[in-house]
């Protein structure tokens, strides 16, 4: 009788023991299933003034645990390129359509449609889906309201250079490093396209290029060239779009937009997955673009920033400046393509030949 009392006993401590294993396991499971992130890699040129942590934070509330490379525009893409067998990073944004051509002639994209694809302007999206708009920066050329009227100020590039009035008075960039003043350049040579021309580009064009630097101010070192439009001194200038707001409130002014009949550049801001061989597995980077192209993480991020974005949802977000601007300008129509396959050639004659 003892023996059998012992051995029920035996039995019930074993399945208790059981049951607490289970529940233990099942807790360490669940757990684990919270305490489990969705690990990527984001190359950027565009986490600077608080986007970084921002986009960190949201992210991780998200489920994503974020490890974040910032670079500029040029560097970050040299970089994509070098590592091309090798690559490092999961997921890039903040690139130009311009460079993300760069990137999808490199075989470094993975193609992937997202579930916002329908809320972007069908002009928007590259064909093949390797890689879609986020932000759009138009470029612009503003002036002193105080110095000129909308009837007196000029209506376009050319005025600049065909009027002796505005000689001297205007702004040109002397650093063609960088994008906004990269698109002022092809926004002028794709008017004169000409395949017999230099470099694609017809000889009227490279004249009117170098009249263009002739008679505009280089703005020397230890001048700004915003607190000169602010000051009057040099009172025609340009921007990108989300840096109007910035400049207006650091100077205290309202700069006038001029709005060309041709249009206006634009860059776009795009993302994409990159491409990491045959045997990558893309869902967490498809799902992290999904998440960071919504209407409304874009809206929160043009509300938060001050941006125009391009998803047609979250524009109703971005702040009325944005808005105006949007709705003042129109975008020149250019075959990005070309631009990619000749604006560092373009670039380098125009600093070897006219500088």
């Amino acid at each position: 009788m003892q023996a059998k009392k012992s051995f029920l006993l035996l039995m019930a401590f074993m399945l208790v023991a059981s049951i607490l294993a289970g529940c233990m396991g099942n807790n360490s499971a669940e757990t684990d299933s919270k305490d489990e992130k969705k690990s990527l890699v984001i190359y950027s040129n565009s986490l600077s003034d608080g986007r970084g942590d921002w986009l960190t934070e949201k992210a991780a509330e998200a489920g994503f645990d974020l490890e974040l490379v910032e670079a500029g525009g040029g560097d970050l893409l040299n970089r994509l390129v070098s590592e091309k067998n090798n690559p490092l990073a999961d997921v890039v944004f903040g690139l130009n359509q311009m460079n993300f051509e760069t990137l999808k002639s490199n075989d470094l994209l993975v193609a992937f449609e997202p579930e916002w694809t329908a809320e972007i302007p069908e002009n928007s999206i590259d064909n093949a889906n390797f890689y879609h708009p986020l932000v759009e920066q138009r470029i612009f050329m503003i002036y002193n309201k105080d110095v000129y009227t909308e009837e007196t100020a000029p209506k376009d590039w050319t005025d600049l250079i065909e009027n002796e009035e505005f000689k001297g008075k205007y702004h040109v960039p002397i650093n063609l490093g960088g994008g906004t003043n990269r698109s002022v350049v092809y926004g002028m040579l794709m008017r004169h396209l000409d395949e017999n021309g230099e470099l694609g580009i017809s000889g009227d064009g490279w004249k009117e290029i170098e009249l263009f630097f002739d008679n505009g101010y280089k703005t020397p070192e230890g001048e700004d060239a915003n607190a000169n439009l602010a000051s009057g001194k040099v009172p025609i200038s340009f921007i990108y779009s989300s840096g109007l707001p910035g400049i207006e409130e650091e100077f205290g002014f309202e700069a006038g937009i001029v709005s060309p009949e041709i249009g206006v550049p634009t860059t776009v801001e795009q993302i994409g997955i990159i491409n990491k061989g045959k045997d990558q597995d893309t869902l967490v980077a498809e799902e992290f673009m999904n998440w960071f192209g919504s209407a409304e993480i874009q809206g929160s991020w043009a509300e938060q920033f001050g941006s125009l974005p391009v998803n047609t949802k979250a524009v109703e977000k971005a702040p009325d400046r944005m808005k105006q601007i949007g709705e003042i300008t129109t975008v020149q129509e250019m075959d990005y393509k070309f631009i990619a396959e000749h604006i560092d050639d373009w670039v380098e004659k125009i600093e070897l030949e006219i500088f």
